[in-house]
């Protein structure tokens, strides 16, 4: 079965951010924001959105299903369809919900296609700036503004632990903060928290990001697509400690996802991080 084109799809996804997510970004009231679980946050965005991509993805493939985060947090049996052979979508809707509620212009729409239990293709769209990020196995990572074609984008190149800049868990952010306001190295040249995952994906593959660490409850609408574009861009992503990963889209996973630029520089991360 071919790929579903490129284009098509990246269309779909920034006609569904503008009418959806943008024209309610900062004109969101009081009923249409609700704490589904302690800190985890959905808005009327988050489910008009993910109701508009299902829509037009069965329409583009009708044998295909898809997993949405939203239909599957009140349906979690949707996640047995991960791992049949038939094409499926994985969508998140508003990745940055919390960002987005609060009128913070950093969150992504993340879309992963998985064909035969494999990660095929993955997009990450930023809505605000109107940049997509797209990849597919084996034809490397690109990125278009909407305006023009796309172009072939590439992970950082291996450096030094302290040379480099990523993203961490609030735990690794406050020791590094530690380390380095008493001058105590290793420490890495800068870390962030975006609070939107599929904006740190974009990072990583652009080169703007060097490392990122993600723990514990893995899901797959979080990490299926931007693992692929991570690695399509020349990046190494890996459970810690483990082997390298074809991608992450059978269910939800338990562990310590780590991305670096290389294999060399990721068990250096495992060391300094202690995983």
């Amino acid at each position: 079965m071919q790929l579903p084109d490129r284009d098509t799809v990246t269309q779909i996804i920034r006609t569904v951010a503008a009418d959806e997510i943008m024209a309610r970004f900062r004109n969101l009231g009081e009923a249409d924001i609700r704490e589904k679980n302690p800190g985890d946050w959905v808005t009327v965005a988050d489910l008009e959105s993910e109701k508009r991509l299902t829509a037009a993805f069965l329409e583009l493939l009708p044998e295909s299903a898809v997993v949405g985060e939203e239909v599957a947090e009140d349906n979690p049996s949707i996640l047995k369809a991960l791992t049949g052979p038939g094409p499926v979508w994985i969508i998140d809707p508003v990745d940055g919900t919390q960002n987005f509620s609060k009128g913070k212009d950093c969150f992504a729409v993340i879309v992963a296609y998985l064909l035969n239990g494999q990660i095929r293709a993955g997009w990450i769209h930023d809505p605000v700036s109107g940049r997509t990020v797209w990849a597919a196995a084996g034809e490397g990572a690109w990125a278009t503004d909407g305006t023009g074609d796309w172009t072939c984008i590439t992970a950082s190149a291996p450096k030094d632990f302290t040379a480099m800049a990523g993203s961490l868990p609030y735990r690794l952010r406050k020791t590094f903060a530690e380390r380095q306001h008493r001058n105590q190295p290793p420490f890495p040249a800068r870390v962030v928290r975006m609070g939107s995952v599929g904006r740190e994906y974009m990072e990583l593959a652009q080169g703007n990001l060097d490392f990122a660490l993600y723990r514990f409850k893995l899901k797959p609408w979080d990490h299926a697509a931007g693992v692929l574009i991570a690695e399509e861009a020349g990046g190494f992503a890996g459970l810690a400690p483990g082997s390298p990963l074809s991608g992450l889209g059978l269910g939800i996973a338990e562990g310590s996802l780590l991305l670096a630029p290389s294999a060399d520089n990721w068990r250096q991360l495992v060391h300094e991080f202690e995983l």
